[in-house]
């Protein structure tokens, strides 16, 4: 079997055709579940196949959580799911964080069993957030970066 190859870039969500693509797979993987974000905030990424944007990811610098960041968004065309790119994007998001010099990065899913299992692969631990930012079912993730 051939594995896609795929390149991963930070992208500058100030660029408008970046927003564009940036929005355009947000429609596609998150369609009404989730609010567009402020790309022009963080730091954002996108995964193409050839020159096709396929998925995408973004940190912020975290509201809920001390020297932390969160992982926003990662969002995967189903067409892509099983080449690890939520995987890939993480890791990006986690290098950024260590970059910027967090201790940890946090983040959340909602009924996702597939994104909730790369949280675990990443090697996240579930958490109880001091004031939950979500949903009564949502799970918490966190990583220690340092």
């Amino acid at each position: 079997m051939v594995w896609p190859m795929y390149r991963i870039r930070e992208v500058d969500g100030h660029d408008d055709e970046i927003a564009d693509a940036l929005t355009d797979l947000h429609r596609l993987t998150f369609f009404d579940g989730a609010s567009i974000p402020e790309f022009d905030w963080g730091y954002w990424w996108l995964a193409y196949l050839e020159s096709i944007p396929v998925a995408f990811a973004g940190v912020v610098p975290s509201t809920r959580a001390y020297n932390a960041g969160y992982i926003c968004r990662v969002g995967v065309l189903k067409k892509h799911w099983g080449n690890q790119l939520q995987l890939r994007l993480m890791r990006a998001a986690e290098s950024r964080a260590r970059h910027r010099g967090w201790s940890c990065v946090v983040s959340d899913t909602t009924d996702n069993l597939a994104s909730a299992n790369n949280f675990i692969r990443a090697g996240y631990r579930l958490y109880r957030p001091q004031y939950p930012w979500a949903w009564p079912n949502t799970l918490y993730w966190r990583k220690s970066i340092r």
